[in-house]
């Protein structure tokens, strides 16, 4: 039997902080996007999804817990890979409808075995590091 993600989560009201739940601003199917960040190297990671209560296991068990679109289930990362996610702190964005989680990553973030999401597909870069041959931002 699988669950689906709701402002309450499959357990009812209160299984997120109230105060937490009124504050979050969802997409029409009740989810908030989770930018997992390595806490020490500011490395990102990967972006999954949260619902109420995959934010409410995140916050009390210590490991990322994200709702999967695609087979409309819960899952703790690492689980089945031992790829963990140990949370260190989890932050709202100034609109409430973004969550970061620092985390200290082990193994691969992502589901291909790359240490992130983000490197196989590098759509620019800036030789040379930032701010080389960019342009002011005044102009």
């Amino acid at each position: 039997m699988t669950s689906t993600p709701s402002p309450t989560g499959p357990n009812g009201p209160g299984s997120l902080d109230p105060e937490i739940a009124a504050r979050l601003r969802r997409s029409a199917d009740g989810l908030v996007p989770a930018i997992a960040q390595q806490y020490d190297t500011g490395e990102v990671l990967m972006l999954g999804w949260m619902d109420d209560e995959a934010l409410h296991r995140t916050l009390t068990t210590g490991r990322c817990t994200y709702w999967s679109r695609s087979r409309q289930e819960y899952w703790v990362k690492g689980d089945t890979t031992g790829h963990v996610q140990w949370v260190k702190s989890v932050a709202l964005d100034c609109d409430a409808d973004t969550v970061l989680v620092k985390v200290d990553q082990v193994g691969a973030a992502c589901h291909t075995g790359a240490r992130t999401c983000f490197e196989a597909d590098v759509l620019k870069a800036v030789e040379g590091g930032a701010g080389s041959d960019a342009p002011s931002q005044d102009q």
